[in-house]
């Protein structure tokens, strides 16, 4: 394929759903020129100045990096060290997106990424599952009987019980990142130690995968969304993240769920988490799988005479059934 450039441009490629999200701030990035010419019918490439910056939260060679490289490929990716960072980038414009984990099949929702997606001016754009391979990775030329202690996020380790129950010898210590233990081990030289972290990770820093898939249970998926400062639907989008407050009173939950339900509309989640500032009040978040149609449009103006405060958090494509 031919893409004629300016020496000064990047080209980079955007799917037609996703540059109808992010068209605001591409050509804020200063678009030259549309080239159609030999390009694959679902592809447009528009040569940029500078290249889209996507935020995540965790080090480069993390899920969260194996996440944005699936769904935003051509990014520059601005690995972050806390969540509210991430979000404080979007806000501000020093990147044009961010990819965030929401919540894991077996260790449930990631809490803080609710509370933020509830209280800042961002919006969902889609979103992705990714399988979870968790991997015992230590610096080239070190053996696995010579690994006493082993480094991950809290999580992975506990994602990998069997692992340290057939290994008794060996310790887990809980760190703050997947692929930080892997560049700390690394950076370290650390002969006794290994890491557990995505195989992008040892690539990425320089260790060696030991052992392969060592999580207890292969049907570990982590959920994954896109989100931006643009409010803008993009084609296709069929589910919609939701936020709601309602006064406690009795039967309020039930005509809350029944707007729904009226117009046979299907919910794939609901949880309730603690509302900041307010003990013993509540926020109920739902995903429900229509898109901006006639009947959730009705639905939820008929949601917002019953409750409190009403926030859309998104409304975008339901990723692929696993």
């Amino acid at each position: 394929m031919k893409v004629s450039r300016r020496s000064s441009d990047v080209a980079i490629f955007v799917t037609l759903g996703l540059f109808n999200v992010f068209r605001p701030f591409v050509l804020a990035l200063g678009v030259v020129s549309c080239i159609a010419s030999g390009v694959h019918r679902r592809t447009l490439c528009y040569p940029l100045r500078i290249a889209m910056k996507v935020a995540i939260q965790g080090e480069l060679g993390s899920f969260s990096h194996e996440a944005s490289g699936n769904m935003l490929p051509a990014a520059t990716v601005v690995p972050c060290a806390r969540s509210a960072e991430v979000f404080d980038r979007v806000e501000g414009g020093s990147v044009q997106a961010a990819v965030i984990p929401i919540e894991n099949s077996l260790a449930g929702s990631v809490a803080e990424h609710f509370d933020l997606l509830l209280t800042r001016e961002v919006f969902v754009h889609r979103e992705f599952y990714l399988r979870i391979r968790h991997n015992l990775i230590a610096i080239p030329g070190v053996k696995l009987n010579a690994i006493r202690q082993v480094f991950s996020h809290p999580v992975a380790l506990d994602q990998c019980r069997k692992f340290f129950r057939s290994h008794p010898r060996i310790r887990a210590v809980p760190f703050y990142d997947t692929a930080g233990s892997v560049r700390h081990i690394v950076a370290e030289r650390l002969h006794d130690a290994a890491a557990i972290a995505p195989k992008q990770a040892a690539g990425q820093y320089g260790g060696r995968v030991l052992l392969a898939e060592i999580e207890d249970d292969q049907q570990n998926y982590t959920r994954f969304l896109l989100i931006s400062k643009s409010k803008k639907i993009g084609k296709g989008a069929n589910k919609t993240s939701i936020g709601f407050v309602l006064k406690n009173v009795p039967g309020v939950l039930f005509k809350a769920l029944s707007v729904f339900a009226l117009r046979d509309i299907n919910l794939s989640k609901i949880e309730s988490r603690p509302l900041r500032g307010h003990p013993w009040e509540y926020v109920f978040f739902v995903d429900i799988l229509r898109g901006d149609d006639e009947a959730s449009r009705n639905a939820l103006r008929h949601l917002e005479e019953i409750a409190e405060f009403v926030k859309i958090l998104g409304v975008y494509p339901a990723a692929q059934a696993l």
